[in-house]
């Protein structure tokens, strides 16, 4: 058993942020959509598209197909992190993902208008990789930090994933911006090449955490018969733990409202910006970064401020500001507004991000070892969170016509989430305290 705080391993942990964030903001953020929304719209059929055989809106469909990835990933996850608690190999299943989702990136640099059904699939294989992996990798926090170090380990490696993505990003820039240097013929196969070298990324910088980080601990010295037998049987048992645990069931409660938002939001960013205020791929791209920029800046201050005035209350303050974040973007006009609203968000999402899955890291019993099983709960609660936000976004600018009013719909979930985490710091105030005085 690894000694915990262990610069190096959190180092490398770490690290796994740097190398899948990658995707994080090239496919699902800037480069990717603006790409996809360019060859999906014509002078002919504006932006309808056809996709086996029905006709669908071209931003509402890749809200469909995200959905359909993360639904997959709903009922495969806690499955598989039962598998690894059981058996104690939860890294080779961070390892079958990363290659999954970073293989799916490269064949996405063969994305062209007459490959849509195919080039579509790997999205959804990349967003089922990236998503999997990723809850291994969170279940890893209460594993090598102790329970005082886990907001700024995991702030850490937030601040690890945005500033490798932006690096890439800006190599990506330059292919993009400056093809003639490179002898490349048009700036949609520098787009296809970037996806190309998220692809490479991921995989390369992987390899150090999965050389570093353990293996995993096998919770269960009994053999069952039949592994997926046996899978079942775990999750069954780590299901009974959270029913006894009040706090952490209802902090999952409002995890799973105010996720449909933040993560939406995070998916939909630029195919609203480019619909909505008709802002130019480049315009686009410049706002990614300035959020991806201040979002470093935001899960450290989101840290600190939750050791001085506690985890739920930065989580309410946040969570209003996101409400706020809704109903702006229905009023803003222009591309000014864009930007401004942009850093509001960057300063937010860091935040909200680490400072969640901290959060429920400290309401677990520190000295389990199913931790894969546990974290599995609270990533498919987020996953499910963004199935019903996306489709919801979708579903409702097929309705109305306007991504405006799908940006309304999210700030319903947002005020359910806050009067959820209001409820909960005010009848289990003393069990909070309980866990840790003052941090949570």
């Amino acid at each position: 058993m690894e000694t915990k705080n262990d610069p190096k391993t959190i180092r490398a942990w770490a690290m796994f942020d740097w190398a899948n964030s990658a995707y994080n903001l090239v496919i699902t953020s800037t480069i990717f959509p603006a790409y996809y929304a360019e060859i999906t719209t014509s002078d002919k059929h504006a932006d309808r598209i056809m996709f086996l055989g029905r006709e669908f809106i071209n931003t509402a469909l890749l809200d469909y197909v995200l959905s359909a990835a993360y639904m997959i990933v709903v009922l495969l996850l806690p499955i598989l992190t039962s598998i690894a608690d059981y058996r104690g190999n939860k890294k080779s299943y961070m390892q079958f993902f990363t290659w999954m989702g970073a293989l799916a990136c490269c064949g996405l640099f063969f994305f062209k208008a007459d490959t849509l059904e195919v080039s579509l699939l790997f999205c959804a294989l990349a967003a089922i990789g990236y998503c999997s992996g990723t809850v291994f990798y969170n279940s890893y926090l209460p594993q090598i930090a102790t329970l005082e170090e886990q907001d700024r380990v995991s702030a850490k490696g937030f601040t690890y994933g945005y500033i490798g993505s932006v690096l890439l990003q800006i190599i990506c820039f330059v292919f993009i911006f400056k093809p003639e240097w490179f002898g490349i013929p048009d700036k949609a196969f520098a787009a296809r090449l970037s996806f190309l070298l998220v692809g490479a990324w991921w995989l390369a910088f992987a390899q150090i955490p999965f050389l570093k980080l353990p293996k995993g601990q096998p919770n269960n010295t009994n053999k069952y018969q039949n592994v997926l037998t046996g899978g079942f049987i775990e999750l069954r048992h780590v299901w009974n733990k959270i029913k006894n645990m009040p706090v952490l069931k209802r902090y999952l409660s409002a995890f799973f409202f105010y996720s449909m938002g933040v993560q939406t939001i995070m998916l939909v960013a630029t195919g609203f910006a480019a619909k909505e205020l008709k802002l130019p791929k480049e315009s686009l791209i410049i706002t990614i970064l300035i959020i991806q920029l201040v979002a470093i800046a935001g899960a450290a201050l989101m840290s600190k401020l939750s050791s001085v005035y506690g985890n739920i209350k930065v989580l309410m303050g946040v969570v209003m500001i996101w409400i706020g974040v809704c109903f702006a973007a229905y009023f803003t006009q222009n591309q000014t507004q864009f930007y401004l609203l942009a850093v509001v968000v960057g300063l937010v999402m860091g935040g909200i991000q680490s400072l969640s899955r901290s959060t429920y890291s400290k309401f677990l019993p520190q000295n389990i070892t199913d931790t894969a099983s546990f974290f599995s709960f609270y990533d498919v609660t987020e996953k499910l969170a963004i199935v019903i936000g996306l489709f919801t976004f979708g579903f409702v600018e097929s309705l109305t016509g306007s991504m405006r009013n799908s940006t309304l719909v999210l700030s319903v979930f947002f005020i359910a989430g806050l009067l959820l985490l209001f409820l909960l710091l005010c009848t289990q105030k003393r069990e909070i305290e309980n866990i840790t005085p003052g941090t949570v």
